[in-house]
């Protein structure tokens, strides 16, 4: 009676962690949806169509990558290290102090400064609540670590309407950064005091901290693994930060409605894909399919230009290439590093973070020198990379067996 109560704590302590990713799916696109206004609080120039130049808050979007990658490598032995608990409040409070920084920055570099910061949040809260549920739903690992992936999505398809009550009242673009900051906060107090599962779901794991270490050993099926991190973040990033730009090219009246189609994209997705992997579809396979969806979606947006296919790529990539890869790519990693599911989100959180700092420069770069013919650029960068995820999962398919075996 005793373990089934204790389960039930458990459980309040997995939803608690996972509304901290409730508040990251705001933060992680929210600087995508008022390009605009940060641009002229930071007094950006107007180019010849009359329009600002929006790419520096996408360098300052990019920024929230730089923050991951700095804070990484030490987020995740540090969860190993000293608890999965400590790690969720150092991302709770890095979180509330880049909604509430980044809304009153003056400047980009003030804004880039606080972005950098949210980059350390998200380091924090990856390496504390994935490997956390994955210890709480022991024997469904995969499918909780993906409903990280839907709490994010249930906010990101809540934003646009969250933005439009904001217009409609007034209230200043500043509204939503706070209140999030203001959530995030209040979960934390929650997790402060919330029970936390046994390490690696039993307690002789608890200790041994020399033998976590000496199972740190990066192969080359490993090391593909963990590049699906950088492929798969590419993806679905370059789709997050552009697909507002490729609307208006396209001649979309309401651009921000490939958003709420993007969200609900991916929580089909995973409420799909979690079904088919309880009842025996390999994770691999999803890595293999789903980007292979994901390049023919960005090959016919490339190609069919009119206005619905924005609506009908936000979907399908919400869908392909936002619906759960990650975590799944996460997932398959830990596999490798059973006893340091910490360490293992880490890597593969690096390889996604290099791809947010340098795929999201990249565009940036192309936005700036493009012109009007920047957001199909983009496409087809992002298909080539996308393509090469593929290969990466066609290689960890055909290799795992000899490393595992």
């Amino acid at each position: 009676m005793g373990q089934m109560e204790n389960n039930k704590k458990l459980y309040v302590t997995s939803i608690a962690l996972y509304f901290t990713y409730f508040i990251h799916g705001i933060g992680a696109s929210i600087l995508g949806q008022y390009k605009a206004e940060f641009a002229a609080a930071w007094g950006a120039q107007t180019l010849s169509d009359g329009t600002l130049d929006v790419s520096m808050v996408l360098s300052v979007i990019a920024a929230l990558g730089l923050g991951r990658l700095i804070s990484l490598p030490i987020a995740g032995p540090f969860s190993d290290k000293f608890g999965r608990r400590i790690s969720g409040i150092i991302g709770v409070v890095c979180y509330a102090v880049f909604f509430l920084g980044v809304a009153y920055s003056g400047s980009m570099a003030v804004g880039y400064a606080f972005a950098v910061v949210g980059g350390i949040a998200n380091s924090f809260l990856d390496t504390c609540v994935s490997p956390t549920c994955m210890e709480i739903y022991v024997n469904n690992g995969s499918v909780a670590n993906m409903f990280t992936k839907f709490s994010m999505c249930i906010s990101q398809f809540l934003l646009k309407f969250m933005i439009g009550y904001v217009a409609a009242a007034n209230m200043s673009y500043r509204t939503i950064f706070i209140v999030a900051g203001a959530a995030i906060l209040i979960d934390g107090v929650l997790i402060l005091f919330l029970p936390f599962p046994k390490r690696n779901g039993g307690a002789e794991k608890a200790a041994e901290p020399g033998a976590k270490r000496a199972k740190i050993k990066v192969t080359p099926v490993s090391l593909a693994a963990i590049l699906i991190g950088f492929t798969s973040s590419c993806t679905f990033m370059l789709w997050l930060n552009c697909n507002q730009e490729l609307g208006k090219a396209y001649g979309m009246a309401d651009p921000s409605a490939i958003q709420s189609w993007y969200a609900l994209g991916t929580a089909v997705a995973i409420l799909s894909t979690a079904f088919f992997i309880k009842k025996g579809l390999k994770e691999i396979n999803v890595l293999i399919l789903y980007p292979a969806i994901s390049t023919v979606m960005l090959a016919l947006c490339y190609f069919i230009q009119i206005p619905a296919i924005c609506l009908i790529g936000g979907f399908v990539i919400g869908f392909a290439g936002a619906g759960g890869v990650l975590q799944l790519a996460v997932s398959t990693t830990a596999e490798f590093f059973p006893e340091s599911k910490g360490t293992a989100t880490s890597m593969v959180m690096i390889a996604s973070s290099i791809a947010n700092y340098t795929i999201i420069s990249l565009a940036g770069y192309i936005t700036k020198v493009g012109g009007t013919g920047a957001s199909r650029m983009i496409l087809l960068l992002n298909m080539a990379v996308t393509v090469v995820g593929i290969l990466l999962a066609f290689y960890v398919k055909i290799n795992r067996g000899k490393q595992t075996a």
